[in-house]
């Protein structure tokens, strides 16, 4: 952990998280901004430990841009600005004297599109580990990493081939394979499902059934059946009249499909837009 990533807090501050029904990840008043367009407005959002949390809307609500500010992303974007407080484990990773590295060591991210490195199998798991100071043995991360991404059984044979021969399927498998082997708290999914066949998509979130047992998980869906088979909690974002992205509902999942608080929810569930 870099000394200049803070993540600790005192005795009193701790219990208060624990007694806020684990939660890990609370966002406070999220604000983001590209440039002059004001993106997201006052987001107030909370990822229990060891729960999937589904961010669902219409296109440019905002759901990708909540996502990648869990965990610092959008900061890599020329011209933005994010404001509001985003609490880790109680403690605010915005603050610009927290080292980002470090939180994305802790909160990894899956693309939408599967991106495994143009190198093989075996170095695609190996590589970030190496360059965060893994000293254990390598062999047995690697199979530990694709064991939990249910991949090991059908790479173990060809772990020094190419990762780019590898399905769209497996080489998202891989993707996540990749992001475990440095041990996160949290995975960041923004649709990961998306480019992939029905089998495949099964595949992935039979994944994050799993996963869910070790990692807390926050995943970005258009799927609406999707996110009501794989999220305990889900949250729908949409576009106000300002044109910014603003929270409309959080709930438990169940609740949030079966009986709406707000009848935009209700809307856009029923497939009314969007």
């Amino acid at each position: 952990m870099s000394s200049t990533m803070e993540l600790k807090m005192h005795k009193e501050e701790r219990n208060i998280v624990k007694d806020d029904r684990k939660m890990i990840v609370s966002l406070k008043n999220l604000n983001v901004y590209y440039g002059n367009f004001h993106a997201v407005d006052n987001v107030n959002l909370n990822l229990e430990k060891n729960k999937v949390t589904a961010l669902i809307g219409p296109s440019g609500c905002g759901k990708s841009t909540v996502l990648r500010s869990i965990n610092r992303m959008n900061e890599l974007l020329p011209e933005t600005r994010v404001t509001g407080e985003i609490l880790f484990d109680g403690v605010n990773i915005n603050n610009p004297k927290i080292d980002a590295v470090a939180v994305r060591r802790r909160i990894g991210m899956v693309f939408q599109k599967p991106n495994p490195f143009p190198k093989s199998i075996y170095e695609n798991i190996s590589w970030g580990a190496k360059i965060n100071g893994y000293k254990g043995d390598m062999d047995e991360l690697v199979e530990k990493s694709l064991r939990k991404a249910a991949l090991w059984e059908e790479v173990k044979d060809k772990l020094k081939q190419s990762a780019m021969r590898l399905s769209g399927g497996q080489q998202q498998r891989l993707c996540i394979a990749r992001t475990i082997a440095v041990e996160p708290e949290i995975i960041l999914m923004d649709e990961p499902a998306s480019a992939l066949d029905p089998i495949a998509t099964a595949r992935i979130e039979e994944l994050i059934y799993e996963l869910k047992k070790n990692y807390t998980i926050a995943i970005v869906t258009h799927n609406m059946h999707q996110a009501g088979r794989i999220s305990d909690y889900t949250s729908f974002l949409l576009i106000n009249e300002d044109r910014k992205g603003h929270l409309v509902e959080y709930g438990v999942t169940d609740d949030l499909f079966l009986n709406p608080k707000d009848i935009r929810t209700e809307e856009y569930i029923s497939g009314k837009f969007g």
